[in-house]
């Protein structure tokens, strides 16, 4: 089986915006949105979805390089009775939290051990009584699944199932805390939190840049020179843009309001929409033979960087 380094096609010793990258890369070549009706294209774009879900994660990429994990995230045998309550994947992403596996093994054996609680209870002799402690859980989310919100459910490593609300434009790394859902209080006190922590999917098309989402817009050079409209994806589906005729590679056109949705303040960012200009994969004749004819009347796009003088004031 391959491992998720050589899925993406990166060293084992890759950067993180290597693998990034690469992702980007793969995942624009695989999209089934660009491969209908092309099943081996669907499979391996999970492949690489599954690769990079592992290798963006810090702790999980050390995990596996350690081979505490396999390529699924799942616990090898020789490390499953620790990775039970460490960082294990447990199903919709659930991951408890080393500082608390204190809790946990109280839970379990009814003894604190390190925090001088007596066994055989849960309050110590001096009936202490206090907070559980908090569970730590991740949740990846596609990029329009975190700029839209909505309901996702949650499984704790107790086997209880949670459906929590994002809302709409949760950043990567945000962080959803659930009151009271977390380990069980300590001689009859209150139970910690569930802190839901929520990584974000880079898109092959999409990227964001605080409330805006920014795109490169590939546009043929008839539609770049006679303009026109053209469909364009959107966070919330596709619209028609107007592009100007002229236009240039790297003219930046804007859809207003077409952005991220700020989940404190309500308003919306912009898209923006950076066209570049695409010539055929294939040599074109006709294109060649109008190129050869074409006259630009003495235009040189290179004038600045040749050092030709400029013209003096009149």
């Amino acid at each position: 089986m391959s491992t998720p380094y050589e899925i993406l096609g990166v060293s084992p010793t890759a950067s993180a915006d290597e693998i990034r990258k690469a992702y980007r890369k793969l995942a624009k070549r695989y999209h089934p949105d660009l491969n209908p009706g092309q099943p081996e294209a669907e499979q391996r774009f999970k492949e690489v979805t599954a690769a990079y879900d592992l290798l963006s994660d810090p702790d999980k990429r050390a995990r596996f390089d350690r081979g505490e994990i396999d390529e699924q995230g799942q616990d090898r045998p020789q490390h499953r009775y620790r990775g039970d309550y460490a960082g294990a994947r447990h199903p919709g992403g659930a991951t408890v939290a080393d500082d608390d596996l204190e809790h946990i093994f109280a839970d379990l054996f009814g003894s604190r051990g390190f925090g001088g609680f007596a066994a055989g209870g849960r309050a110590g002799h001096d009936g202490m009584r206090g907070k559980g402690g908090n569970l730590a859980l991740s949740l990846t989310l596609d990029f329009l699944d975190a700029a839209r919100g909505g309901t996702r459910r949650v499984t704790l490593p107790d086997g209880r199932m949670l459906d929590i609300d994002l809302p709409a434009g949760i950043e990567d790394g945000g962080t959803v805390r659930l009151k009271g859902q977390g380990l069980p209080g300590i001689g009859g006190g209150p139970p910690g939190d569930a802190l839901v922590t929520v990584q974000v999917r880079p898109h092959p098309w999409f990227r964001r840049n605080g409330d805006d989402v920014h795109m490169d817009l590939p546009v043929t050079l008839a539609e770049a020179v006679l303009g026109g409209k053209l469909r364009v994806p959107t966070i919330d589906g596709p619209v028609m843009l107007t592009v100007p005729r002229g236009a240039n590679n790297g003219t930046v056109l804007r859809l207003k309001g077409k952005g991220i949705r700020d989940p404190h303040a309500g308003s919306r960012g912009d898209q923006y929409v950076t066209l570049r200009i695409t010539l055929p994969d294939q040599p074109d004749p006709a294109l060649e033979a109008f190129v050869k004819g074409w006259s630009s009347a003495g235009y040189n796009p290179r004038r600045a960087m040749e050092g030709e003088p400029r013209a003096a004031p009149a």
